[in-house]
């Protein structure tokens, strides 16, 4: 047996075949088929250079065939709606707390205590070595329910202040020292009961906020916080965000509850006292600002250029500019003359027997190991040159820097270097970065080190020596295992969060620069992930690898097509990595009901929240019956019960409402009438309701809402029918709501037109609750309403909740009818509101009187307002869109 010999090497068959035809040659020649050569291509050295990689010219558009997912805050529900996690805060549980020094963890403790947990206390950032021997003493005591990790809440200096040596210092305390936690603490935690309560002060909304993150190495615990929930799906994991302030009860409180409730989200941010999440939405890249013009004066700085992506990513960036590109790796600047990189570009696996060959000539034995390493030089070289080569092709200018990211100095110098020549960069492509793949305990701390400082230190070099020079654009390469976490990958994942958040704060710190970072799903066609089992894990997973034709231009699209900002998730399907934590997104039904049931008038339109998860929003199913609902029974058409448009933007405001106690419906934009929900033969249907609720610049939220219907097939394994209805965007804000100014109604003229309720529920369909028109005047081309103040109640229960007055709004509705009945001889029905909002409820009958005053637009189009006879405005709508019905009407 040789010596040395170690069967890790030999993973594979292959291998293992290689290895026994090294051993005996014999029988490689004997096993030779009849005709075949026997022999073995080598490299022989060529005379001429490297042939040039051919140019491919991708076409931008092509970006667009993958979603372009932006990670956005999410509204949760309110803490006491959502279901145990099944974490243990009992008498006697241990449990570590890392201290902050802004006073968190001091009120933390506490109330720990008071709960008779016994905390077990760092006061200061340990050493690594201070660090192991204590927990090694803790576990030696007894068993250890979970762990408070709050390093993080404190603010640290402004990165254009720190020192390399002080950045260090920072992400050890903050990052390596809780891998080191969670490494040792590994196999010891098992199941909900134990848990994982990550703190950070990246400003409540994880750094998604319009302001930009405040504290950004925190993005370094929310990785590796969220690799661990990959990892140990069992286990309890929250990261927990918070504003800047000064308030230490309140997160206190905050962390206790986020670990006893909530099973269905890992990030939850505090802000503006409301709970948030991360979810995405898909938007556009033209969003109307200008885009990047890059030319032959753009100067580009690019990291990790040797990578097969980053090399096909800058020969886009240079057929599109002719610029200037500054390529640093820490690959040795390539030889055109290598005969290996011609090798290679003839014949990748020929090369890999031709490197054996070598190693044999020169005496070595070579191992699969060292041949695949060698091979994987080769192949960075070759890209390397590639990049060089694209760039000179297009007419621009490279210049290739071999450089170590995590050599501060060398990176600072390559920086000053361009600033000398140039005087700025327009783009900063920080693509440099490695990966190793590892369950965290079999991952040795050097190389959580390494591919986490290559990532981290790397940006912050850059932007380090570049904080005096104008930069245009800072792109950075992140991947979904920032975003998501993922399992093998706390480094990774935690490099990557914190690259994210770094962008985020460079809006506060660097406004002029626009900061973008990608997160990339794995790619098809090209890099190291199209080899070996990848492609058939990600398959399994439900994953899809991203196509280079799309991935490579993205970050043109980026730079030119509008004023991106912030971070994109690019990839096509994501398979397991948007799956929900809990089917029920965490929300607990009774808990629900219980809160419903409060209420003093009831939410008629909201009958039971099914889910309010993270990537699907909140949910709600509403049984409705035209026996019992008079806004049913009386709105009828050919004889058929149809639901109000009206009701169902009251449902949306309901939904929306429910989760942001203390807000109230300031508008109602885009609300669309796509199809009319019908209750045949008078049977009971349900609604389906959701609603997506994100936070705005100016402390006002949006839900993003809709109404469908489900219909079950005729048969067994047919598919489901599911019809949009309805759909809105409902602003809500704590604000004052201010009317407008009060406008006198205009007097009537003789010739006016005047309809009476007879002739108007001669064509209209409506029955005595919807019958709001007493009578309509059009004159001088508008028309009036007067409401009628006699009609019996149109819901039940009568003291139902009427978030934004339907029936005020039924009244423009039917007023604009009579318009069109009147004018156009047509019968119309609601399908859009570009804008309406509620002002005042309704009065009781009479007590004013009101108005509706309706103004055409355009054919089908109006502007309309419910008014007293003061003035005084209730409703302003603007935008009513209608569709004509088939046929005609005479008034």
């Amino acid at each position: 047996r040789p010596e040395n010999l170690a069967l890790r090497d030999y993973p594979t068959l292959r291998r293992v075949i290689d290895f026994v035809y090294e051993s005996r040659p014999e029988l490689k020649s004997a096993a030779a088929p009849v005709g075949a050569s026997r022999e073995t291509p080598v490299a022989a050295a060529p005379t001429a250079p490297a042939p040039v990689a051919p140019a491919i010219t991708y076409d931008v558009a092509e970006a667009d065939r993958a979603p372009r997912r932006v990670p956005t805050p999410v509204l949760r529900p309110p803490i006491d709606m959502c279901k145990p996690t099944g974490a243990l805060l009992e008498a006697g549980s241990r449990v570590i707390v890392m201290m902050d020094r802004s006073g968190v963890g001091k009120a933390l403790v506490g109330r720990l205590q008071k709960r008779g947990v016994a905390p077990l206390v760092f006061e200061e950032p340990p050493s690594t070595e201070e660090l192991a021997e204590r927990l090694a003493a803790w576990q030696a005591e007894g068993p250890i329910q979970g762990i408070y990790w709050l390093p993080a809440l404190d603010v640290e200096p402004e990165l254009n202040d720190m020192d390399l040596a002080g950045f260090r210092e920072a992400t050890r305390v903050r990052v390596k020292n809780l891998f080191l936690t969670l490494r040792t603490l590994y196999e010891a935690f098992s199941g909900p009961q134990h848990f994982l309560v990550s703190a950070s002060r990246l400003g409540g909304l994880h750094g998604y906020g319009t302001e930009g993150a405040s504290a950004p190495l925190g993005g370094g615990v929310t990785g590796i916080t969220k690799a661990f929930k990959r990892e140990r799906t069992e286990i309890t994991v929250k990261a927990v965000d918070f504003e800047l302030g000064r308030k230490t009860a309140d997160p206190a409180e905050a962390l206790i509850a986020e670990t006893l409730y909530d099973p269905s989200v890992i990030e939850v941010g505090y802000h503006d006292g409301l709970r948030f999440s991360v979810s995405f939405c898909e938007l556009p890249a033209a969003d109307g600002q200008p885009g990047m013009a890059l030319d032959a004066k753009s100067v580009f700085v690019v990291t990790g250029a040797a990578g097969g992506i980053t090399s096909a990513i800058v020969a886009d960036l240079a057929n599109a500019s002719g610029g200037i590109f500054y390529l640093l790796d820490l690959t040795p600047a390539p030889d055109a003359n290598d005969p290996h990189i011609a090798h290679f570009r003839r014949d990748r696996e020929s090369l890999k027997l031709a490197l054996i060959e070598e190693a044999k000539a020169a005496g070595e034995r070579p191992k699969p190991v060292e041949i695949d390493r060698k091979l994987a030089q080769i192949e960075r070289s070759e890209a390397a040159l590639r990049a060089i080569e694209a760039v000179q092709a297009a007419g621009g200018t490279a210049h290739y820097r071999s450089v170590n990211l995590l050599d501060g100095p060398a990176v600072a110098a390559i920086v000053q270097e361009v600033a000398q020549a140039h005087g700025k960069i327009d783009v900063l492509l920080h693509a440099g970065g490695i990966e190793i793949s590892k369950s965290m305990p079999s991952k040795e701390p050097r190389e959580f080190d390494m591919v986490f400082d290559i990532k981290a230190d790397g940006f912050f070099s850059l932007l380090s020596a570049a904080k005096e020079i104008p930069i245009g654009a800072t792109v950075s390469f992140s991947s979904v295992a920032g975003r998501f976490g993922n399992s093998g990958q706390p480094d990774y994942s935690a490099a990557n969060d914190l690259l994210c958040k770094v962008t985020s704060s460079l809006r506060r710190t660097r406004p002029e620069t626009r900061s973008i970072v990608i997160d990339w799903t794995a790619w098809g066609g090209i890099g190291m992930a199209t080899r070996g089992s990848i492609p058939k894990i990600m398959a399994a997973a439900g994953i899809d690898m991203l196509p280079p034709e799309v991935g490579i231009p993205t970050i043109r699209r980026e730079l030119t097509a509008g004023g991106t900002r912030g971070e994109i998730l690019v990839g096509m399907q994501l398979g397991i990595l948007t799956n929900e934590l809990d089917p029920q997104g965490g929300v607990d039904a009774e808990r629900v009901k219980a809160v419903l049931a409060a209420r003093e008038h009831p939410l008629a339109m909201i009958g039971t929240i099914t889910s309010a998860c993270l990537y699907g929003g909140i949910e709600a199913e509403t049984t409705e019956d035209p026996h019992t609902q008079p806004f049913l029974d009386d709105h009828r058409i050919e004889g058929t019960a149809v639901l109000p448009g009206v009701m169902g933007t009251e449902a949306f405001a309901e939904l929306a409402s429910l989760l942001a106690p203390g807000f109230q419906v300031a508008e109602v934009d885009h609300d669309r009438f796509a199809s009319p929900f019908k209750f045949y033969r008078d049977q009971p249907r349900t609604l389906y309701l959701r609603a997506n609720v994100r936070p705005q610049a100016d402390g006002d939220l949006i839900a993003h809402t809709e109404l469908r219907s489900v219909l079950k097939p005729p048969k067994a394994g047919l598919p489901e029918q599911i019809t949009l209805h309805f759909s809105a965007d409902v602003r809500l804000t704590r604000a004052p709501i201010t009317p407008p100014e009060p406008a006198p109604l205009w007097p009537v003229s003789a010739e006016a037109r005047i309809f009476g309720m007879a002739d108007i529920y001669s064509v209209y369909f409506h029955g005595p609750a919807y019958q709001v028109l007493d009578r309509v005047m059009i004159d001088d081309g508008r028309a009036i309403g007067v409401m009628a103040n006699n009609r019996p109640p149109a819901i039940d229960p009568p003291d139902a909740a009427a978030l934004i007055d339907p029936l005020l709004i039924e009244f423009c509705f039917q007023t604009a009818g009579i318009w069109q009945a009147s004018h156009d001889g047509v019968l119309a029905l609601p399908a859009e509101i570009e804008s309406v909002t509620v002002f005042k409820a309704t009065p009781p009958p009479g007590e004013p009187q009101l108005y509706a005053v309706v103004s055409p637009v355009s054919d089908g189009v109006f502007d309309a307002q419910v008014r007293d006879e003061e003035g005084n405005v209730y409703v302003a709508m603007r935008g009513y869109h209608t569709v004509a019905l088939p046929g005609s009407v005479e008034l």
